[in-house]
């Protein structure tokens, strides 16, 4: 059996190495137009406003010399908006010289708002070569605004263009620079996002199906408006319980330990740990982990050793998800993960501030996030902590139209051999992972059965990682390699393997969902051959 995985293995590998090579046969398109005069390029309602050759080695990504290549700079659809602020949709483009004839967009993250270097090295798995290290024209974008904290909702345009219009135009007029200075259009376009990015990933899916090739959406926040309101019943119910100073103000970060964590996280492990086929610190099987805190309610005086009844009761009042006063659920639920004793998990939903003032990041971006964007129409004085879990999510629907990518009907993306990689860690404290299961087991159902849906469109979650990275798991993967080699070499992706610096030396495949890795060999259990992909077991 071990051999028949191995050839498996090789065979995946190999067909990775053919996808690789013929882009080296296809690579090395010099540039026909210089650099410098991609400056005086004329396009409807573009500024280009910098365009300079950037020699080899001059700037790293990853920790890797980016190659030779012209660094262009501009904005699209420039205006001044409400409370004269200036908008725009600004991008940067990086085009190497030897270029391999694709083209790449390296999603954003939060509400953008800056355009980031374009080395398509983030908003994607931890330590991957940088796209343009491989030879792909890569372009970002600020997402059509100039801010931190989600104040361009007070425009009605600009919140447009955040949710999908600036990745579109950004797009269209990336691709016409391309044609223009290589003098032919790319063969291939792919883009690769995380959290915002995979949302931006979906959105195209969807909106714009033509648009790419292949796309790799990790952790997305393509239901935003409801995974707010969960954001705001998190900060609620933790709050609750948390320890107050000496004024009678609660202290956020107080509300669990580290060592409440960790307790946590070991009580699921010695519950679920098992259900895989092996202990090794990881619960690959989640629909077999039933997991109930209750069994680490204090019996006595609170410890290290048990939960106090208030702590058991917030856990489950989270991992359950909002609802309202009826009973009706606003967002998913949580999936239990040891990730939850991870120094992420606490960043996102408790933070570490002593005072009363929290620095959760769920606690910045929820309030930005719903005051200026999330609820129509913008309310700057809306606090998180009194948001009203049966009146306030009618005020965020309306948010729904330019900022969710929930729609089921990818028909035309999958006629035209798109192909669509969602990923998801399981301990990702920022967005569920139980939502992007809901989303893909609706597209099964649209396409009338799972066989349908994977012969374009895949699912793999990662156990143990946080919100695109970290986390108690494996954190790197090379996401795009999988989409080339199901893009151009009809390689469908059976398993993807992980590692991580969190087990390092070790290696686990991910599987396509619903199936997870089972060990089943006689060698290393380190070791991602000695695993196959089978059904989940309850």
């Amino acid at each position: 059996m071990k051999s028949a995985r191995n050839v498996s293995s090789a065979l995946v590998v190999l067909c990775g190495a053919v996808v690789l090579g013929t882009a080296a046969a296809t690579a090395g398109q010099s540039p026909v137009v210089p650099c410098a005069q991609l400056a005086l390029l004329q396009l409807p309602d573009t500024q280009i406003t910098k365009a300079e050759a950037v020699a080899a080695g001059v700037v790293k990504a990853n920790a890797t010399d980016l190659p030779a290549h012209c660094l262009v700079q501009g904005i699209i659809e420039p205006r001044v908006g409400a409370n004269g602020v200036k908008f725009g949709s600004g991008f940067e483009l990086r085009l190497p010289v030897d270029w391999n004839v694709r083209f790449y967009f390296q999603g954003g993250g939060g509400t953008d708002g800056a355009t980031i270097p374009a080395y398509g090295d983030r908003s994607a798995p931890v330590g991957i070569t940088p796209a343009l290290a491989r030879g792909y024209a890569v372009v970002t974008t600020d997402a059509g605004h100039q801010d931190n904290d989600a104040s361009f909702g007070l425009d009605e345009k600009a919140r447009n263009d955040w949710g999908y219009h600036s990745i579109d135009v950004v797009t269209r007029v990336a691709k016409q620079i391309v044609a223009h200075h290589y003098g032919r259009k790319p063969d291939f376009s792919y883009l690769v996002g995380c959290s915002n990015g995979g949302r931006q990933g979906m959105m195209m899916s969807q909106r714009y199906p033509e648009a790419y090739d292949g796309i790799a959406a990790g952790a997305p926040i393509f239901r935003l408006s409801a995974s707010h309101i969960a954001s705001a019943w998190d900060l609620q119910t933790f709050t609750a319980i948390a320890p107050k100073d000496a004024d009678g103000k609660p202290i956020l970060s107080k509300a669990y330990s580290d060592a409440d964590l960790k307790l946590v996280a070991g009580a699921m492990l010695a519950t679920c740990d098992k259900s895989d086929g092996l202990e090794d610190g990881m619960i690959t099987n989640p629909p077999a982990c039933t997991f109930d805190p209750a069994r680490l309610t204090c019996s006595g005086p609170k410890t290290d050793q048990c939960l106090t009844a208030e702590q058991v009761n917030g856990l489950k009042r989270f991992q359950s998800g909002p609802t309202d006063k009826a009973g009706a659920p606003l967002y998913t639920s949580w999936p239990w993960d040891p990730g939850i004793a991870s120094a992420n998990w606490r960043a996102w939903k408790l933070g570490t501030s002593m005072t009363p003032v929290p620095n959760a990041i769920k606690a910045g971006l929820s309030n930005n996030g719903i005051r200026h964007l999330m609820i129509t129409p913008p309310d700057p004085t809306f606090n998180s902590m009194y948001f009203d879990f049966d009146k306030d999510p009618a005020r965020m629907r309306p948010a729904a139209a330019f900022a969710d990518a929930t729609s089921t009907d990818l028909a035309r993306y999958k006629a035209r051999g798109g192909k669509l990689i969602l990923y998801h860690g399981m301990s990702d404290a920022a967005i569920s992972a139980n939502d992007t299961v809901g989303y893909y087991e609706d597209l099964v159902r649209a396409d009338g059965g799972l066989t349908e849906t994977q012969k374009y469109a895949r699912l793999f979650l990662v156990p143990g990682m946080g919100h695109c990275s970290a986390g108690s798991g494996l954190d790197s993967f090379d996401v795009l390699a999988a989409l080339v080699a199901w893009t151009e070499a009809k390689t469908a992706p059976e398993r993807i393997v992980a590692k991580g610096a969190f087990f390092p030396g070790r290696t686990r495949p991910l599987c396509p969902y619903p199936l997870h890795p089972r060990f089943v060999g006689i060698g290393s259990s380190e070791d991602a051959d000695q695993f196959e992909c089978q059904a989940a077991r309850p």
